[in-house]
């Protein structure tokens, strides 16, 4: 047992006295690192960690009947312990709790609650295109909801899905291995009936027939569809630019080229500077190379974090001897250098392009399918054709918090898509109004946590010290609160997100 978990024997029994002010109380149950909580009059007791990244559940947010994990706000029944939002899926360990006056126990640990069931009416078959975050996260629900029709997920990659946002992170820099990369054991699909086929591309949606064309020449029927294609890197309309051997991030097997040329390389050129690729920079950094950013922009992410924190990652990164050539434009790329307009040459024995995404929309629109800087869905993520949903970086819907049209490519955002789309191609009709997080992490220096999302503000109001990274900052327009970002605050970006969620169920 880890140090941090040793605590009270709960089967001894403690007082309530000894729980803290937000009603919690971690413990042990014989091997079992457990955690109480109390809700009003009842008490509760679950295991005391995400099964996410291991984040100590003591230091989240209880709401309601669940606890919220403080790192990447996973959410969990107390009762059940049910995983239920991403980017958590297994459930939390469940203990019996006794009760006599203000002396608490727990006894037996408690069987997982049965499978659920669909009643009459369910799809016959569902196909699930795209096996990124979105369409994991819905083959893994619809299963968990207890549907057992037809379940066909379909993925380009030649990889089962995996834990993408590693890939610009520990897995990059060499602290995750390859085993931890899979979100699921390889005998995960076959056992819950899903049938997943990797290397597989899909060249036409038939939306009037429900069928759908792949490039082997099969013609897949479907009740229900679900687009999660996702996005793909721009690669810049420049000389050399296309060339193999210019690297990007966005698949295991982008991660495994660039770690592959890192064994031969001291040096490495980032060209752009938003937050894939200044991950991968402190990354390459951490890996011992001397990596230089060239980006056109005058400061780093300062149109999403505005000038403070902005001004905070570029010297962070700066102090760890990254090298920044901002406001400068690229004429040309190769393998081995990269060219400035004005005609000066940095050479480098690795280049990585990080200059965004755009959304894989192509199927989608030559479907007939409505598609404005992304496939267009309503609340519920159906698009424009009925019978087939869209989740994930490719979507693009409207959002109750800022009152306007977005797409954002966040990992989390693309699992609680795929959940809640699973959940609306049953019928439930389940509005998606989750406010938007991300978390970015540079060096062991600086996490940022993001909620909600703002593409433009008046006002940044700052509570407590950027410099000490220990502050909210909260992005204003009109009065109103769009986003936040915290450093070391993940309990305040918890409760933020309970409190704009709040404001939502009160203006309904």
């Amino acid at each position: 047992m880890d140090e941090d978990d040793k605590g009270p024997d709960l089967t001894q029994g403690v007082s309530l006295a000894a729980f803290s002010a937000e009603g919690m109380l971690a413990g042990r149950v014989g091997d079992a690192a457990v955690l109480l909580v109390r809700r009003g009059e009842a008490i509760f007791a679950v295991g005391a960690h995400c099964p996410h990244y291991g984040a100590p559940l003591a230091d989240g947010l209880a709401v309601g009947e669940t606890i919220r994990c403080p790192w990447h706000h996973a959410c969990f029944s107390l009762r059940s312990g049910e995983a239920l939002a991403a980017p958590a899926f297994d459930p939390l360990g469940t203990w019996q709790v006794e009760r006599d006056g203000d002396h608490v126990w727990v006894a037996d640990k408690l069987p997982p609650p049965p499978p659920r069931g669909i009643g009459a009416g369910a799809p016959g078959r569902i196909i699930i295109l795209g096996g990124g975050a979105a369409g994991f996260a819905a083959a893994e629900q619809l299963r968990r909801e207890g549907y057992t029709g037809t379940l066909t997920l379909l993925s380009e990659d030649t990889e089962a899905p995996y834990d993408r946002p590693n890939l610009s992170k520990d897995y990059l820099i060499g602290r995750v291995p390859e085993d931890q990369l899979p979100l699921r054991p390889p005998g995960f699909y076959a056992a819950n009936g899903i049938d997943l086929r990797l290397a597989t591309v899909a060249t036409r949606i038939d939306a009037a027939r429900q069928r759908l064309h792949l490039a082997d020449g099969e013609v897949l029927a479907f009740d229900r569809l679900l687009l999660a294609t996702g996005a793909e890197p721009v690669r810049p309309k420049l000389p050399g630019a296309a060339d193999p051997a210019v690297l990007v991030l966005r698949s295991a097997g982008d991660c495994r080229a660039i770690v592959q040329r890192t064994a031969a390389s001291r040096s490495a050129i980032l060209v752009g500077a938003g937050f894939i690729g200044l991950e991968v920079a402190a990354a390459l950094r951490e890996r011992g190379l001397a990596v230089t950013v060239v980006a056109p922009e005058e400061h780093p992410l300062e149109k999403v974090l505005g000038p403070e924190l902005s001004a905070l990652v570029r010297q962070e990164h700066e102090a760890r001897g990254v090298v920044f050539r901002l406001g400068t434009k690229v004429a040309s790329l190769g393998s081995s250098q990269v060219v400035l307009e004005g005609g000066e040459v940095l050479a480098a024995d690795l280049v990585v392009i990080g200059t965004g995404v755009v959304p894989r929309t192509a199927l989608a629109e030559a479907a007939g399918i409505r598609v404005e800087q992304g496939v267009l869905v309503d609340r519920f993520l159906e698009t424009s054709a009925a019978g087939i949903f869209a989740a994930g970086d490719v979507a693009r819907w409207p959002d109750p918090h800022g009152g306007e049209r977005i797409r954002v490519e966040h990992w989390v955002v693309a699992q609680r898509m795929g959940q809640v789309a699973a959940l609306n191609m049953l019928g439930r009709r389940k509005p998606f109004e989750v406010p938007p997080f991300f978390w970015s992490r540079h060096f062991d220096a600086l996490n940022i946590g993001m909620i909600g999302h703002a593409a433009g503000w008046d006002e940044i109001l700052v509570e407590g010290d950027v410099a000490a990274k220990q502050a909210v900052l909260r992005y204003m327009r009109d009065g109103r609160m769009l986003a936040a970002a915290t450093l070391g605050q993940d309990l305040e970006n918890l409760r933020t997100e309970q409190a704009m969620e709040t404001a939502l169920k009160d203006d309904a």
